[in-house]
């Protein structure tokens, strides 16, 4: 009996337990059946996303800006070797620049796969040694570097450790860049080696991208912004250059700056390119403005004549002088109130225009919105929508006071007054097979006055730095009071922006110059510089010069503001013989050759640079002199 109760016991747990185990079949064949599978597939099968090489970033020349190189990332997976490190030291003796003591931090209380280096340089016998290291993987990856450091580094940005664009062009033109990746799919065999890959989407390739930029005016540009602020003892600074008539940037930076090659050892608010998106009080630059808006509604005419109240003038309780205090003007023309400078001028211009008219036309010429320069983070500037404002704030925003904008604005509008009226939306991109966009905003004619200005300014107003021989000269000083945090004034900003005017293709180029503290702070003496370095670098590369016709009354009036070598004229007399002409300028040449009684072949423009004969020589004739541009 009690053998009986024993084997229905034993029979009842079995049965129990084999219920048991088809219930559990049952639920793993049939309701789990296709989750399990999934996780089966998901340990048996791995995936791994494949980017093609990232494209490079070249200037309109095709000069790298940003490349690849090849490099390598080393990780472990320590459970792998049964608590065995020797490997560690065999690796570091193998790569000197990842130190014992760093693996072994990094490797300490893991199990798992972990990154011992990223992205570093080996050489192919180093890359053969640690292949053959157990428990070591070596990954080719290339690299993102910036061959040429801190040139243009605001305008280019920069990459994150995945290669994928973080800022600048980098990131604003990351997809056509990067490519789109493939998705291979793979099984690993019993030593946990990929095997039997497949891919699941097909690659798209990455492509070039060729900027405006050009790499040698860049660098042209950011030693004569560098060279200005450090001058000055300034916090910054800006410029730029654009093709007047195709909106191409042919060079744009801000300093200080910084080397994305070395992301950690910069400031990071050195990354920005605030010429693009940070927007400053334009100051006096802004006046042309006005008055283009007074020409275009013929509320003016460049002749017409406004009392300037003798430098002081009070609107609504406050008082309005001019730019330079110590100025007591009384009639001047428009064109002397832009070449003077003249704010309460400016102030009676945009009275007699009223806000509305003033506002349309700053709103044409691209202020109060983003240019549609591709590039991350542009600002709009600053300036109120308002229909209409009180008589101080249209007094102010008349010469730049109260409103804002950014150096791509500042470029991109005094484009439409070198052009010929016409606005045209920037670019950084080379693309012959992207149109041109353009939108007359002012007529011909208007443009025209407006330039005959910006000359008269620069010849003989308040631009007198920014004169270069031969060349006939357009442009505008400002020195723009620099807000501070609590919504008051502190330092000033001065800035030039301008245009030659004798040559084919006509450019613009902005500087400014951010709270400069010494040798001077107004634009003609802290901004002109630069203005002046980074055009007659244009000019004379381009040999504009040869073109321009040697009885030109432009050439001959800056003849006198060009510096050259000087040296007495009867310290170059020898009877009888050649005279030295080197370094002299082509009116100093003459004077010595009438005294010496000797004809002269002229060539060139500029300061003699070659002679023939030689100095020194029996006079036989007449002398042959070339000239070439004075050095920079």
């Amino acid at each position: 009996m009690q053998l009986k109760r024993r084997v229905i016991i034993v029979f009842s747990i079995l049965c129990f337990a084999f219920l048991a185990v088809m219930i559990k079949a049952f639920k793993v064949q049939v309701i789990d059946r296709e989750a399990l599978l999934t996780k089966s597939r998901n340990q048996v099968f791995r995936e791994l996303t494949v980017y093609p090489k990232r494209g490079h970033i070249l200037d309109r020349s095709g000069h790298p800006l940003a490349i690849n190189v090849q490099t390598y990332s080393l990780f472990t997976i320590p459970k792998q070797l049964d608590g065995d490190f020797s490997v560690y030291k065999e690796l570091a003796r193998i790569v000197p620049t990842l130190p014992y003591a760093r693996i072994k931090q990094r490797v300490k209380n893991r199990e798992r796969y972990t990154w011992l280096a990223r992205k570093i340089r080996l050489e192919d016998e180093q890359v053969e040694k640690v292949k053959k290291l157990k428990g070591i993987y070596i990954e080719a990856v290339p690299k993102r570097i910036y061959p040429n450091a801190t040139l243009l580094a605001q305008v280019l940005g920069f990459v994150g450790i995945d290669n994928s664009g973080l800022s600048g062009v980098e990131y604003e033109f990351d997809k056509k860049l990067r490519g789109e990746p493939t998705v291979l799919k793979y099984i690993k065999d019993a030593k946990g080696r990929p095997i039997k890959f497949e891919s699941t989407s097909p690659q798209k390739e990455s492509h070039d991208i060729n900027l405006t930029i050009d790499k040698d005016l860049q660098a042209i540009a950011e030693k004569s912004l560098k060279d200005a602020v450090d001058h000055h003892g300034a916090k910054g600074g800006g410029v730029g250059v654009i093709d007047a008539n195709t909106g191409e940037i042919l060079a744009m930076a801000n300093y200080p700056t910084y080397d994305p090659n070395k992301l950690r050892s910069d400031d990071s608010s050195y990354r920005k390119l605030s010429f693009v998106n940070s927007p400053i009080e334009p100051g006096s630059i802004f006046k042309i403005f006005t008055v283009a808006s007074a020409l275009e509604n013929n509320i003016a005419k460049p002749e017409t004549n406004y009392y300037c109240e003798q430098g002081k003038m009070i609107i609504d309780g406050h008082v309005v002088t001019e730019s330079d205090s110590r100025k007591k003007y009384e009639w001047l023309s428009v064109t002397d109130i832009i070449k003077d400078s003249s704010n309460i001028g400016t102030t009676k211009i945009a009275f007699d225009l009223t806000y509305p008219r003033l506002k349309k036309t700053i709103k044409d010429f691209g202020f109060g919105e983003k240019t549609g320069l591709k590039l991350p983070g542009e600002s709009r500037g600053i300036f109120s929508d308002q229909e209409n404002v009180s008589t101080i704030r249209l007094s102010n925003i008349s010469f730049g006071q109260g409103i804002a904008t950014t150096g791509i604005q500042i470029l991109a509008a005094y484009a439409a007054i070198a052009n010929g009226g016409e606005y045209v939306v920037p670019r950084i991109i080379k693309d012959d097979k992207q149109p041109i966009i353009k939108k007359r905003i002012i007529s011909q004619k208007t443009a025209e006055e407006l330039t005959n200005m910006l000359v008269q300014a620069v010849e003989n107003g308040t631009g007198d730095n920014a004169r270069i021989p031969y060349f006939k000269i357009a442009g505008k000083t400002s020195t723009a009071q620099r807000p501070d945090s609590r919504g008051s004034y502190s330092g000033y900003i001065p800035g030039f922006v301008g245009f030659p005017l004798n040559v084919d293709n006509r450019f613009v180029v902005y500087a400014y110059v951010d709270d400069p503290k010494e040798n001077g702070y107004y634009g003609n003496q802290a901004a002109a510089p630069i203005f002046k370095k980074v055009t007659q670098y244009i000019l004379y590369k381009n040999k504009d010069f040869d073109r321009i016709a040697e009885d030109d009354e432009s050439a001959k009036k800056h003849e006198a503001f060009d510096t050259v070598k000087t040296v007495s004229s009867s310290a170059r007399i020898i009877q009888g013989a050649v005279p030295d002409f080197i370094g002299l300028d082509r009116r100093s040449v003459v004077s010595l050759a009438e005294k010496v009684g000797i004809d002269i072949v002229h060539r060139g423009i500029g300061v003699v640079s070659e002679q023939s004969p030689t100095p020194g020589s029996q006079v036989a004739g007449p002398v042959k002199l070339i000239y070439s541009p004075p050095k920079l």
